[in-house]
Formats: structure tokens, sequence, C-alpha cells
């Protein structure tokens, strides 16, 4: 169905595309390849006054990214933010996105979870809360704008950029992980970012595009094709190696079949797991939390090798 409806787009846009779209943006860029590239620097933010959550201190952050300003939530796993910890940089950090429709709010279970083992996290509200428009963002791009998808990504690389800031945070420790749409924003950040230890995809899957192109027997032009290369994380599991990537799916999911998962997997390279668990939900259980713990260490321990 992915594919399909990949294939239904594309042919809809052959027509309007001018052809050889290019960025004049110093950057941002989506060459030939179809591979998004931006340069992000440390972007302006402030955060909120300090508050205990549980075992945590959370504040919320504020910071510009590609004409918007973003919101997210800051979650250290101390009482205290203190100095003896602040200068040993002692802690991996985690950028966090939400599903489509889910705040930075309701990602906080997980975000505590991550707390729980050890790790700070930055959650992310994303833009227009995570819902994509793949038609109205490939209108964009063949008008010469920057799609929405495509800023999102640069939100996700611009939050790993304010904990690498942080003295609390060890910022040669520093992963994604997200949820759904969010898992798929998440991947193809941790291929752009390389200095990321590796990717945690929950309940997620690409789109598929590489197989509905090929379907498509070559009636499609070129602006289109990379658009939509752009935007499906399938298309970056070759950059995300070699670290980790980590997915975990319920064979009882019924928003992402477990078969979608699968064939996503199937295509990226080692190192590389699939965690299965059988919770009749879409998006983070409590099932889940073994394979979490599982696939952080695993990430650390390559990190401390390196």
């Amino acid at each position: 169905m992915l594919a399909l409806g990949i294939v239904l787009l594309l042919l809809a846009w052959h027509f309007i595309s001018a052809g050889g779209w290019t960025s004049g943006s110093k950057d941002y860029a989506v060459p030939e390849a179809g591979l998004l590239e931006y340069k992000v620097a440390l972007p302006p933010h402030n955060f909120s006054q300090w508050k205990k959550d549980g075992n945590s201190s959370i504040s919320e952050v504020r910071f510009k990214s590609r004409g918007a300003e973003i919101a997210a939530i800051l979650r250290i796993p101390v009482t205290e933010i203190d100095t003896e910890l602040a200068e040993n940089r002692s802690l991996p950090g985690i950028v966090l996105l939400p599903g489509a429709t889910v705040s930075k709010e309701a990602e906080q279970g997980l975000a505590r979870r991550l707390a729980d083992l050890g790790y700070a996290s930055i959650t992310l509200d994303q833009r227009n809360l995570g819902v994509v428009d793949p038609q109205g963002d490939l209108q964009l791009f063949l008008q010469g704008q920057e799609p929405e998808e495509h800023k999102m990504v640069h939100d996700a690389l611009a939050g790993a950029m304010i904990l690498r800031d942080r003295p609390e945070i060890d910022r040669d420790r520093i992963a994604y992980a997200g949820e759904s749409n969010g898992g798929r924003s998440a991947i193809i950040a941790c291929a752009l970012d390389k200095e990321a230890r590796g990717v945690l995809a929950i309940s997620t899957c690409g789109y598929g595009t590489a197989a509905a192109i090929a379907s498509a027997a070559g009636d499609i032009d070129s602006d289109s094709v990379r658009f939509y290369l752009s935007i499906d994380p399938e298309s970056y599991l070759g950059e995300v190696f070699p670290r980790p990537l980590a997915m975990i799916h319920s064979r009882n999911d019924t928003i992402i079949p477990f078969r979608l998962a699968e064939e996503t997997y199937a295509l990226g390279p080692e190192p590389k797991s699939l965690n299965t668990v059988g919770c009749a939900t879409h998006g983070y259980c409590r099932e889940m939390d073994d394979a979490l713990k599982e696939e952080l260490k695993k990430m650390s321990e390559a990190a401390e090798k390196d």
C-alpha cells in the first residue's frame, strides 16, 4: 500500500516538475542521489527554570530552527543539576522524536524510562505534531522551497547540538530514537549526524520508495524521484552504517503492520537488530523495556570501544 501510494503521487506530479531543482542555500541541499544534506550549528535557545520530575530534572527548551521556534523538554536523570556531574560530562543523551499527533509531554513516559536507564533526553514537539503531508511537501520541493519533512530532520539535528552543548552530557554518546513517524525522522537524522552512536526506531518502517520507482518503469520525473527518496528512511540505511540500527516492533501493531518493519529491516546493513514484542499497541509499551535496555547497552559499549 505504501509503495502504491508513492507511485500514484509520483505520477500525479510527473507533468508539474520544471526539472533540475537545486537549493540556493549553502546549508541545505538534496543532490541527485536523493539524500538530504544539512549543515547544522548550535541554534539560539533558552531554558525554563528547572523542576524535579521523579528521578529527573526537567526544563522546557525553545530553539530556532529553519524559520520556526521549536519547543522541547530536556530531561536530565539527576534530582539536582550537580556541578561535579557537569564537570565529568558523564551522561549519554537521546534525541527523542514522538509519533504523529503526540506532544513532547505525552512522550515523557518513554523519556522517564530512558532516565531510569541513565540517559538524558531532549524530546521535541515536532512540526505539525509530527503529522506529515508528502503530497504538499512534494509541491513545495518542486517549487524550490524547503519541505516540512526536511525541516523536521533539521529540528532533530539541532536538538542533538543542544544536547552536546550541555555540561552534563557526554557529546560522544548521543543517539536518536523515535516512534512511528518520529522513527523515520530519527533514522534520517542519525544518517546525517556522523557523530551519533546509533538509532532506536520504534513501531516504524520506510516508504518503499525504491521499489515503487522500479515498478513505475521510468515514467517519473527526476525531481519527484529525488524528493521521495529524500523523505524515505530506507534511502539512508547505508548511511547509518557502521552505527547500529535497532528496531523494536509489535507483531500486533495495527497501524504499521509488522511485515512492513521486516521489509525495512531487511534493507539495512549490519549491525542491526529487530526486536519483537506482543503488546497490542502502536508505539512504545512496557514490553519493549528489555529490548530498549539491551540495545542502549550495545550502543554504549560500542562507544566505549571507540
